[in-house]
Order: C-alpha cells, then sequence, then structure tokens
C-alpha cells in the first residue's frame, strides 16, 4: 500500500526528482496548489490555506504526510497545515525566527559572533540614513523576500537615498501576506514592532559564497552537504551552485559547528534547512547570510548526480519521523553543478530552444537537466522573483567529473540552446 504525500507546489521537475528516491513506488504525490498560484503574489495567505484545506478535504482517502521546500509562503504553509492534521513537522515560531531577517539576527546575536552589523531602515527618514554602527557598503533587502528580489547593493548616502524609494514599493509584495503569518503568533515587542513590511540593513560581506544543507531531527542537527554559490564576474548574481564545496574540510566544519549552535537556539526541529554564509579566506573571517528553515529545491539534483539520492529523501524521512541515513559519493558523478543563464538588460524573447532541441542535448551530454525560465515573446523585467540586476533564461543542471568538465560542458549547452533576445529601449 503506497503511502499519499501532499506536497506543497510540486512542480514537473521536482515530481520528476522525487520519483527517483529509493523506493519511490511505495510513495503518491499528489501536488497542493500550483507554485505560480503560491508566488505569484496575488492571494493572501489565509486564501490560500483556505483553498489547501479545501483540496485536502476533497481528497478521497487518507494521506501521510504534507511537506515543501519552496520558500515563502511554503515554507509557514507547511507547519499550518501539518499542525491541523497532527502530522509531524517544523514549529511555526520557529521558521520564522529563521526566515525574519530582523529577529534572525536577534536570535543568532544570543549565541554566535558571526554576523555583520545589521539594522532596521527607517523609510519615512528624510534624508535617508544608515542605522548606528552600520557602515558602507551594505544590502539592503525586505525583512521578508526571496531570489534576492528586493536587495539591494549601497555604497553611499546618495545610493541609499534611491534604494530607499525603490524598498518603499517592494517591501509590500512579500511583506503584507508575511504580515498575515506574523499575526498568528505571540511576537515579542521588538518584532512586533518592526512587523513584516520593513526593511534591513546589513554590512556587505566578501569571500566566497556557501550553503550548508542539514537537518534537525529530535536534538540531533546533521549537517549533509556545502554548496559553493559561484557568481558572475563583475556582478552579484549567481552563475552556479557547484557540489561538493572546494572549501577545505576544516572551514567546512566550523560552518558545520556554527548552524548546529544557530539551530539548536531558534529551536527549529523535524526540518531540514539550509544556512548561507560568506568566508573570508584573506580575513579568515566567517559570516552568517540567512538560515532558510527548509532545504533547497535547486540542490536537489545536484545531491542525485553525486550521492545518487536528492536532498527530498532527508525531506520526506523528516516528515515521517525516520532515522535518514547519510549518503555520500554514491552517485555517478564526481561533482555537479546548477547554471544560471542570464541576461544582464532587459529585452522581448524572440526565440528560445524547442523540445527538441532540449531533448537532443539532454542526450548527448549525460547528467544534464535544462530548465528553460522564460516563455517566447515575453518580456524579460515583466517576471516574477528575480534579483534586482539580472534576468534569468533558463536553469542547467550538470554533472562532470571534475570542475573543469562542467565549465565544458556549460559552454556546449548555451551554444546549443539558441536564445535570440530583442532588446528593448531604455524607459519603454
Amino acid at each position: 500500500m503506497t503511502q499519499n504525500i501532499f506536497v506543497v507546489g510540486l512542480d514537473d521537475l521536482n515530481h520528476s526528482t522525487l520519483l527517483k528516491l529509493p523506493n519511490a513506488s511505495q510513495y503518491t504525490f499528489h501536488q497542493l496548489l500550483e507554485i505560480d498560484e503560491l508566488q505569484g503574489g496575488s492571494a493572501s495567505v489565509p486564501e490560500l490555506l483556505d483553498k489547501a484545506q479545501r483540496q485536502l478535504d476533497a481528497f478521497d482517502g487518507s494521506f501521510d504526510a504534507i511537506v515543501g521546500f519552496w520558500d515563502f509562503p511554503v515554507s509557514m504553509m507547511v507547519p499550518i497545515l501539518c499542525k491541523r492534521h497532527g502530522f509531524r513537522s517544523a514549529d511555526l515560531e520557529a521558521v520564522v525566527k529563521c526566515e525574519h531577517k530582523y529577529w534572525s539576527r536577534l536570535e543568532q546575536q544570543k549565541v554566535i559572533d558571526e554576523y555583520p552589523a545589521f539594522g532596521i531602515l527607517d523609510l519615512t527618514a528624510e534624508p535617508a540614513r544608515l542605522p548606528d554602527g552600520v557602515s558602507y557598503p551594505v544590502w539592503i533587502k525586505p525583512i521578508k523576500s526571496y531570489s534576492s528580489e528586493g536587495a539591494h547593493y549601497v555604497e553611499s548616502d546618495e545610493q541609499l537615498q534611491v534604494a530607499q524609494g525603490q524598498e518603499r514599493g517592494e517591501v509590500d509584495r512579500v511583506g503584507g501576506p508575511f504580515n498575515d503569518v506574523l499575526a498568528l503568533l505571540d511576537l515579542p515587542p521588538e518584532i512586533a514592532e518592526v512587523g513584516g513590511s520593513a526593511c534591513l540593513v546589513e554590512e556587505a560581506a566578501t569571500g566566497s559564497q556557501v550553503t550548508v544543507e542539514g537537518f534537525s531531527q529530535g536534538g540531533r542537527v546533521e549537517i549533509y552537504g556545502v554548496i559553493d554559490s559561484i557568481s558572475y564576474d563583475g556582478a552579484p548574481s549567481f552563475l552556479r551552485y557547484q557540489y561538493p564545496s572546494r572549501l577545505p574540510t576544516q572551514i567546512q566544519d566550523y560552518m558545520a559547528d556554527v548552524s548546529r549552535k544557530v539551530v539548536a537556539a531558534v529551536g527549529l526541529t523535524d526540518t531540514t534547512f539550509n544556512i548561507e554564509y560568506f568566508w573570508n579566506a584573506e580575513k579568515q573571517q566567517l559570516r552568517l547570510l540567512e538560515v532558510n528553515a527548509r532545504h533547497s529545491q535547486s540542490h536537489a539534483p545536484l545531491f542525485e548526480l553525486v550521492d545518487g539520492v536528492s536532498n527530498h529523501a532527508y525531506m520526506l524521512d523528516m516528515a515521517l519521523d525516520r532515522q535518514p541515513p547519510h549518503l555520500r559519493g554514491e552517485g555517478p558523478f564526481g561533482t555537479a553543478a546548477k547554471w544560471f543563464l542570464r541576461r544582464f538588460s532587459d529585452g522581448v524573447v524572440q526565440r528560445m530552444p524547442t523540445a527538441g532541441e532540449i531533448a537532443e542535448l539532454e542526450r548527448k551530454l549525460p547528467g544534464t537537466t535544462v530548465h528553460v525560465t522564460v516563455t517566447e515573446g515575453s518580456r524579460l523585467s515583466e517576471g516574477y522573483g528575480e534579483d534586482s540586476y539580472s534576468y534569468v533564461l533558463a536553469e542547467i543542471f550538470l554533472g562532470g567529473t571534475d570542475e573543469s568538465d562542467l565549465e565544458d560542458k556549460y559552454a556546449q549547452c548555451v551554444d546549443a540552446l539558441g536564445f535570440r533576445i530583442d532588446d528593448v529601449p531604455e524607459g519603454n
């Protein structure tokens, strides 16, 4: 008898990855709401919860778990829905402590030193000014956002003034629905005063950006992988995620130790998590960037290619209250990467690769999966969820023998995909 698993925002790519898990025949995965309605910004969290509940109520039979791997609102809907149905999941308050950027920093202060100077940006101040104790260069970002949306790099008072005006129009897109979740909690005064439609300022960290992935279960906090996040030259946008990390083992162990302290401090358990860091080798300095109370679906194919099993397996083990095994290096490739094929100016998509061209490329290069993120005729700037600097045309997952092999395969993919984008005149 198979177990019915509802996955909030299940999409085709992740469904195919889930179906490759060991013993996948024991599960039937059901989509609970579509990802576009979850992250399109058109529905409130109460409306989404009501719609999800109606779908669950209408299901003909029993089900065994509710899981998810997307950012807000999925990361917070899962614990709410699980609590209603008596399923194992993280506590909602612990999740919010991680993902409310200001609250998370306050919790980190209690147990670690590896965080940047930070404060709240007064969006009403004229002229705009940095919080006390914070110095340029800084990152300004909404209290709650995803995919670097609304993040601005600022080096001067003049840039701060511009960024403040931009943030006034950006903080409510995710912050407004986030306030619906905050209303469910008994918040400490300092968090209730800030709310969800606010803006954080923190000193910019430098160095190698990496992500630590792990799980917390019954007081056991384990790290199962460290992934490098490599940016384009001269731009803050990601070029690729690469696994396993190239950092020395002792630095990875250091990050694992810091991660365990933070996860324990916020009371996060019965869930996967990922924590992003900057490691500056020259200064021998570690800075925690942000904490996410979920694993990264972007990394799932990388773990599958290198370890033989995707990180979705840990999510299922948490939800079904099983002790997860720690698998390492049992996949067909020595390294793997998720590449982001980007354009750094607006434009209209005139040509994109056909399904046949993509299938031929994936056949030619084993271990390759191409996911096109734009549609023919669309204007790039009209998409949701991009960073402030670029537009993603395609996500390309590759397995290779080593880093040089990955780079060679990526170059072949870029040549074969054949996108054609027409420029859009500035101001149009």
